[in-house]
């Protein structure tokens, strides 16, 4: 191996702290409908912020400024911006997974509310709230006209995510991703070219390089060594060396959580097109993979020169 892909591979691997804002991934920004507990003793309902990103609650009145506040938000979060009908929480830093500050914000109708303020969803992909439309009367113009836009979202999302499946059951990058990822490389027409070994403080990490026909993969073996809680895959990406433009790729796991103790392997398949720069030339690619509390967990250099034609 030279020095300079050495070097290149070197740095790449190196990346394991790598702060959740550096990466080029968008994180869903959600828009929904909140209708207010009918009941005080009903539990309060969340609101789902990350890092550096304004979550904005609406209300159907204006808001008391002297009577809204943000628990335990001192050195956490930006001051809270409250004026009209608008709440604004902006966190400076992501919270820990189960963490739930109280929002207490009151309306000049003297209506109290309650809200726990919490981690953006690990369970899907990491979606936050943008903005919380809240209502008191469910029946309203507002209320119900609000619910309507949710609905019809929800229906896109669901459309367009069967149709994510419906293709990844056709394709056959997806196919040779799920072989690699069992560990059945010899199904699969890639030969292995390269492979290394890190131990990071947490997690001992193994990644392989195949080339193939007019396709190329790479499959990370992880092995959770001293981390007391599980570790959790929160997103993939591939792209462009110098670019933050995503290219696309089959991604299969053997597991999404990883015990203590446990190994579990990740396996990618990028096709020949993603290579492709403009006049047909072949550009270099770089995987990331990020775990669940958004930092880089390893960053792979994928050269051109494995896809093979």
């Amino acid at each position: 191996m030279s020095s300079s892909l050495s070097l290149k591979c070197g740095l790449l691997l190196g990346l394991l702290a790598f702060p959740a804002l550096a990466r080029e991934l968008e994180e869903k920004l959600r828009i929904r409908t909140l209708q207010v507990p009918a009941h005080p003793g009903q539990e309060a309902p969340s609101i789902y912020v990350s890092a550096q990103v304004a979550s904005v609650l609406r209300f159907e009145q204006d808001v008391v400024p002297a009577k809204t506040r943000l628990l335990a938000w001192e050195g956490r979060f930006e001051p809270l911006l409250v004026g009209s009908k608008k709440v604004v929480v902006e966190p400076l830093r992501d919270l820990d997974e189960g963490e739930a500050l109280p929002l207490l914000v009151t309306l000049v109708d003297g209506t109290e509310l309650t809200f726990l303020v919490r981690p953006k969803r690990r369970e899907d992909w990491g979606w936050i709230d943008y903005q919380v439309n809240v209502f008191k009367d469910r029946g309203s113009y507002n209320a119900v006209l609000s619910g309507l836009y949710d609905a019809l979202n929800r229906e896109r999302e669901l459309r367009e995510e069967n149709e994510r499946f419906k293709k990844e059951e056709n394709s056959i990058d997806h196919a040779y991703a799920t072989l690699l990822s069992n560990g059945e490389v010899e199904k699969t027409p890639f030969r292995r070219k390269r492979v290394f070994r890190l131990r990071h403080e947490d997690m001992d990490m193994v990644v392989e390089l195949f080339k193939g026909p007019g396709k190329a993969a790479a499959v990370v073996t992880l092995r959770n060594t001293v981390l007391q809680e599980p570790w959790r895959f929160e997103a993939a990406s591939v792209t462009r060396e110098l670019s933050p433009t995503e290219r696309p790729f089959a991604l299969r796991m053997e597991r999404p959580v990883i015990v203590p103790g446990q190994s579990g392997r990740i396996a990618v398949v990028v096709d020949r097109s993603s290579f492709e720069v403009e006049g047909g030339q072949l550009a270099d690619l770089a995987l990331q993979i990020f775990r669940g509390d958004g930092l880089l967990q390893v960053a792979v250099a994928m050269e051109h020169a494995l896809v093979r034609q």
